[in-house]
């Protein structure tokens, strides 16, 4: 029998109707679930001040700073009655910018100069971090049990541990870094969240250029917490390139996700000058600010260094007090460019970037094993070592394999955004490889390793086209994975914090040559 065209609109055929129109992106700016989100972030941030905070003043130099503590703690507490302004007079030359030592005068106002009191402000910035990452992955995941698997891995980290519970530096870029990096995350759900609106209110395409956003105040914020990462160490001069390149990546993406015209020429029409503005402006502003206690000094080092070694200042040079803080920090930094291997400096603790990705050379901040009781041996071992927990540090290879082809391959922006933040803190360092470098250089690589790892726990438990029983191994599976770095945490707990323990337990915990 042959069809007629009555019978054919009576049973249509079961092909798409594809609309010629350019489709809408969904509309996804962030989790829904607030009240869970929040409640899950407490939860992990509880768990992690109760590890960060417990016997915090412990161990100690009989009662002194351990490790580079010896540098931060007594210039910190000279902040406090030199009128802000520091000269190490130990040492006789200031190393860094201010604002870490600033953090740490904080907690010796509170708890004088002891233990507590050096470590307190690193400690609750170690807590804050925890829930920074609780809060970053869910947001890029979507999933506030990702955002809680995170913070719980972070937690169980033996680097971000050890940095949280001691006075020095890193820590405090740590925090300041990842917080700009949230920040943009942030900026990036609203500014989808603004060209969606645009596009229904029918404004996309009125300029080829597409609209304006805006002020975008979620990225003011990260141009600042950039600006006191830069002002604690130089190196967070390698998170503000990376993250401001990011930045303008979201803005190119943004634009073309919502078909306007010419993408790339409205990012430089109307988002390059806001971005040199946060990303370079900003952060400068905040650093020279954070040496205004040094600027307000009539007798701080170098202060008024113009006329003395400096010549006096022509029409086209900056300010002589900018000119003296100019030589101020060249002093620093011609310090750090000189310690070279090449030159002779060695350490017995220093380590090359290359090992940093699987923690291979860890840096052990105090060991005491001369006359040390508590452990019921004749003489115990009393240490604290920075050293990456190895169910974790050790997959490092594979995870940021597995991540670069997440993010080139298969255009995953969750894993592009985390390399970005890992590779800022790790690739920069090949640039002069001779110079004397560390491992707690890498305290940073630690929160974005843990963001990786979570990204990957949550591809094994949502993966497409699962049924009852690959879900049930998913969910084994991530849950052993999650026992098992928490056991390894808890089996190195004696030498991240300085338990005594017997000599034959110290060699089991060393479980690398290049651990000793």
């Amino acid at each position: 029998m042959t069809a007629t065209a009555d019978d054919l609109d009576a049973h249509p055929r079961g092909v798409p109707v594809i609309s010629p129109a350019p489709l809408v992106p969904v509309a996804d700016f962030g989790p829904t679930d607030r009240i869970e989100g929040w409640a899950a972030t407490a939860i992990v941030a509880a768990l992690a001040a109760l590890t960060r905070l417990m016997n915090l003043g412990s161990p100690t130099d009989a009662g002194t700073p351990i490790f580079d503590e010896k540098h931060y703690a007594p210039q910190a507490w000279q902040l406090l009655y030199n009128y802000g302004v520091e000269d190490n007079p130990g040492f006789g030359l200031v190393v860094h910018p201010p604002v870490g030592k600033q953090l740490i005068a904080i907690g010796e106002a509170l708890f004088g100069y002891t233990g507590v009191g050096w470590r307190f402000s690193s400690a609750v910035l170690g807590v804050l971090l925890v829930a920074l990452v609780v809060r970053i992955v869910r947001r890029i995941s979507r999933s506030t049990m990702l955002g809680a698997i995170a913070g719980l891995l972070l937690i169980a980290d033996g680097v971000s541990f050890v940095a949280a519970r001691t006075a020095l530096l890193d820590s405090f870029l740590t925090f300041f870094v990842v917080a700009a990096f949230g920040a943009l995350i942030v900026d990036r759900d609203q500014v989808r969240e603004r060209m969606h609106n645009a596009l229904l209110e029918g404004r996309i395409a009125e300029t080829p250029w597409g609209p304006r956003l805006g002020v975008r105040w979620w990225r003011f914020a990260a141009g600042v917490l950039l600006g006191l990462a830069f002002a604690t160490k130089w190196s967070g001069l390698y998170y503000i390139v990376f993250f401001g390149a990011m930045s303008l990546a979201f803005d190119v993406a943004a634009r073309r996700a919502y078909r306007v015209p010419r993408p790339w020429f409205g990012v430089l029409r109307h988002d390059l000058g806001p971005s040199a503005y946060v990303f370079a402006v900003i952060p400068f502003a905040v650093y020279l600010a954070s040496y205004a206690p040094w600027f307000s000094s009539e007798t701080a080092v170098n202060r008024y260094e113009v006329g003395q070694s400096i010549g006096e200042r022509r029409w086209f040079q900056p300010p002589d007090a900018i000119r003296s803080l100019w030589h101020y920090t060249y002093k620093a930094y011609h310090f750090h460019s000189t310690l070279t291997n090449s030159a002779g400096n060695h350490h017995p603790w220093e380590s090359k970037p290359w090992t940093w990705p699987m923690s291979l050379r860890p840096v052990l901040y105090a060991i005491d094993n001369q006359n040390v009781p508590g452990c019921g041996a004749t003489s115990c071992v009393k240490a604290v070592m920075l050293v990456g927990t190895p169910a974790m540090w050790w997959l490092a290879v594979p995870v940021l394999i597995y991540s670069g082809w997440r993010a080139f391959v298969r255009r995953d922006w969750r894993f592009a955004v985390v390399l970005t933040g890992y590779c800022a803190g790790f690739l920069p360092w090949f640039a002069d490889i001779d110079r004397q470098m560390y491992f707690f250089y890498a305290v940073p690589m630690a929160a974005f390793l843990v963001m990786a790892i979570a990204l990957i726990l949550g591809e094994i438990l949502h993966a497409p086209n699962q049924n009852t029983e690959r879900r049930t191994l998913g969910l084994i599976v991530v849950s052993g994975y999650i026992a098992l770095v928490i056991t390894n945490f808890a089996w190195m707990y004696p030498i991240l914090t300085g338990i005594p323990i017997s000599q034959s337990t110290w060699n089991m915990e060393i479980w690398l040559p290049s651990w000793r």
